[in-house]
């Protein structure tokens, strides 16, 4: 275990700041309070610039190694923002905001990183520039993308960037790094069928749009079935259904929302081709009119192998390599870092939470012990990408 003396020392600090997050939760790109802990933190640890205020409420911190004799940079990134979900974990620490909680460990995630900085802004062990990343609105609000169209890479230019996220079931001192694929696209589905609404007693003179709805509902489950190579991933799910107000009278309209996710961006366009073809004629079967709007909210998060694999051996190098999983499976569930890889080379990994709750469950609570990991793994990497010396040519 190569848990970093520094760690060791701040590690109870950083816990209560942790805690101290998770009780003054903050939603979207609300982050106010969270965005100003953060930059006095890295101002505190002796970051050579703050920035504040990028993508609206995220913040940079710069640090610059003992040597610069490599002009390479890497880009390491955090998530600020809660969920709109009441917590019922019980803890000492629990929301102490009603309706919002801390439910998928991003104040985990921030505190990791910094006590990385404050780690990294004493020791200086690297040859190159650090950029730290603390993103507000992962949740659904695209932050990543508002950092990157306010000028993120323009401003802060980096070779490398990587993002790490707690991942329960995994135990506490385990890394999980997929190779390629990490996590899903993040679609939006809007269906509307418009039929011919009436007395229920006379369907012959209506278009029933709840008959067109349930033959769409059972069709659009065969493009994944039928359509998509098995060896690919691909959700389809309905969630709401919308129609009518009374027992006796058949709705003129239904409307459906639910969402799409695919690991591929070719099977994100396929599915959403075949979908529109389904709604507008399977309506038009039934002599109804189907409209599909559809929303893409986050592209799939793709890992760039050689990152990956930059990420694989720093978490070897803390864990060991029994404590490693090199090829971990995808997950179909959505992360917005996924736009920071497409602009940049760079990786996405796991570390363990161990046995808790799942993410955006009501009694979640990030395990303080994966903070020291999480801090080692991030300063190893630095030091890995960045080495001092004749690494830092060969690194170039």
């Amino acid at each position: 275990m190569a848990i970093e003396n520094w760690v060791a020392q701040h590690v109870d600090e950083l816990t209560e700041f942790r805690r101290d997050l998770h009780r003054n939760p903050e939603l979207l790109y609300d982050v106010e309070r969270t965005a100003a802990r953060v930059a006095e933190a890295l101002e505190a640890a002796g970051c050579d610039e703050v920035h504040r205020g990028i993508g609206r409420t995220g913040v940079v911190g710069v640090i610059r190694g003992q040597q610069s004799t490599s002009g390479r940079a890497i880009g390491l990134r955090a998530d600020m923002d809660a969920l709109p979900i009441v917590e019922t974990s019980d803890k000492p620490w629990s929301s102490t905001i009603p309706g919002k909680m801390h439910a998928c460990g991003h104040d985990g995630h921030t505190t990791m990183l910094l006590g990385a900085a404050k780690g990294l802004a004493e020791s200086r062990g690297f040859d190159g520039t650090v950029y730290l990343f603390f993103q507000p609105a992962e949740e659904g609000g695209a932050g990543a993308k508002a950092m990157i169209d306010d000028g993120l890479f323009e401003r802060f230019p980096v070779d490398e960037v990587y993002g790490i996220h707690n991942k329960p079931g995994l135990p506490i001192g385990q890394f999980a790094v997929p190779p390629k694929a990490v996590m899903g696209s993040v679609d939006e589905i809007t269906i509307t069928i418009e039929g011919k609404g009436g007395h229920a007693a006379f369907p012959h003179l209506t278009t029933d749009p709840i008959v067109v709805t349930s033959a769409l509902v059972q069709a659009v489950q065969s493009i994944v079935s039928r359509t998509v190579d098995p060896r690919q991933s691909a959700v389809v799910s309905i969630t709401t259904i919308h129609a009518g107000d009374a027992f006796n009278v058949i709705a003129p309209a239904v409307r459906l929302n639910g969402t799409v996710r695919t690991l591929d961006e070719e099977v994100r366009n396929d599915v959403e081709r075949r979908l529109q073809r389904m709604v507008e004629h399977i309506a038009e079967a039934f002599e109804a009119r189907g409209t599909l709007d559809y929303v893409r909210h986050y592209p799939p998060t793709v890992n760039h192998p050689e990152q990956a694999s930059h990420a694989v051996e720093a978490a070897v190098t803390v864990a060991g390599a029994e404590r490693v999983d090199p090829d971990y499976d995808s997950s179909m569930g959505g992360e917005d870092f996924a736009f920071m890889l497409l602009e940049k080379p760079g990786a996405f990994l796991f570390v363990g939470n161990g046995d808790t709750p799942a993410c955006h469950h009501p009694a979640y609570d990030f395990d303080d012990e994966a903070i020291a990991w999480g801090c080692s793994f991030w300063t190893t990497l630095v030091r890995q990408r960045l080495p001092i010396g004749e690494g830092a040519r060969k690194a170039a």
